[in-house]
């Protein structure tokens, strides 16, 4: 198969290239003018794994809450998953968490794609003879209706051609994002649609194809990406993310071929993630984007109470150097926590009058 296809079948309409500007509108926002502790970053991290485990193995059948998932993975090091949510769960957390921490170093290639199916299905009793490995029997996408009833989706490419058709659409992807000709996020919605398409392993190609757009997005630029979720974005638009691959897959390798249907949909969720994330850095309550040090330190200050840098500094009897305190209290003044009343050693930090 030609990979030449997957350039034609890339569509340009308005609403389309809007939505790219939007999105590259927020990227270079979130680059330039980030103002987030590291701490809370962190925070957020850590809560997206536990969202964003629960939603994708949710997609695939998964009947765990994120509360579920949250007290389970504290306790994952002491005792191994028992039954299959927890298992797809374990794997899962695992491989997103890879994911967030270590992209820089993550490649796109066959093997790489390999090892992420190896690690998804790490725990998996059931899975551990093909883990890793491509598919070597047929596996029809179905998708379950309203009413319980199942439906066939589309039927993936054939074992046989799973190999040739998954190197192919890695060489062009790869080749696409380094010679940067066409818009990153239009190559990476093209890739992971082929990828659901190819459906190259027995099971776990849902939980892999989203692993892999957080990897692509975040190697793209994309820096928000760990601290939105959004497998929980496409896990509550579940409806249209099967519609869209319904409608995409209809023409798929014919002489009509069209992506559209299914680069609408990711490009939605995609500002979707970008609205979050711009709530994060608007956020109303300025409190929540200190660091704890902050947060100790702030916690001083009552309605009337003006505290010098000494005072603070004694407060915490040697425990916090002064000069943190001092780097504190002028973050609290910038995010118009405290203001700063006099000058030299008669200067005061009171709480901001709203």
């Amino acid at each position: 198969m030609e990979p030449n296809r997957f350039n034609k079948r890339i569509p340009l309409s308005q609403d389309i290239l809007a939505k790219i500007a939007k999105i590259d509108q927020f990227k270079g926002l979130w680059q330039g003018s980030l103002r987030i502790s590291p701490q809370i970053l962190g925070r957020l991290k850590s809560r997206v794994i536990i969202t964003s485990t629960g939603a994708s193995t949710r997609i695939e059948g998964v009947k765990m809450t994120d509360e579920e998932i949250a007290r389970f993975l504290r306790g994952l090091g002491a005792k191994a998953p028992k039954g299959r949510d927890e298992e797809e769960v374990a794997g899962y957390a695992d491989l997103i968490g890879r994911v967030f921490d270590n992209w820089k170093t993550i490649p796109l290639t066959e093997g790489w794609i390999m090892q992420f199916h190896d690690i998804l299905l790490q725990f998996s009793t059931k899975d551990k003879d093909h883990k890793g490995t491509y598919k070597s029997t047929d596996n029809t996408v179905i998708m379950e209706n309203d009413r319980g009833e199942e439906i066939i989706l589309f039927a993936p490419t054939p074992p046989y051609l799973v190999e040739a058709e998954t190197r192919t659409a890695i060489e062009w992807v790869t080749q696409e994002l380094k010679d940067g000709g066409v818009h990153s996020l239009l190559v990476i919605a093209n890739f992971i649609f082929e990828f659901l398409a190819i459906h190259p392993f027995q099971d776990g190609n849902g939980c892999v194809s989203r692993a892999l757009t957080n990897l692509l997005l975040l190697r793209a630029g994309y820096g928000y990406v760990p601290y939105v979720s959004l497998d929980e974005i496409i896990e509550k638009t579940k409806a249209e993310y099967y519609l869209a691959l319904r409608a995409t897959q209809k023409n798929h390798k014919t002489e009509t071929e069209d992506v559209a249907p299914w680069v609408e949909y990711f490009l939605t969720i995609l500002t979707e993630q970008t609205e979050r994330a711009r709530t994060i850095m608007d956020e109303d309550q300025p409190e929540k984007l200190l660091s704890e040090k902050q947060t100790d330190i702030f916690k001083l200050f009552g309605e009337s109470t003006a505290l010098s840098v000494a005072d603070v500094v004694a407060h915490f009897n040697g425990t916090m150097q002064r000069e943190t305190i001092k780097q504190a209290l002028a973050r609290l003044v910038t995010l118009k926590l405290l203001e700063r009343i006099g000058q030299g050693r008669g200067t005061r930090y009171v709480t901001l009058q709203k």
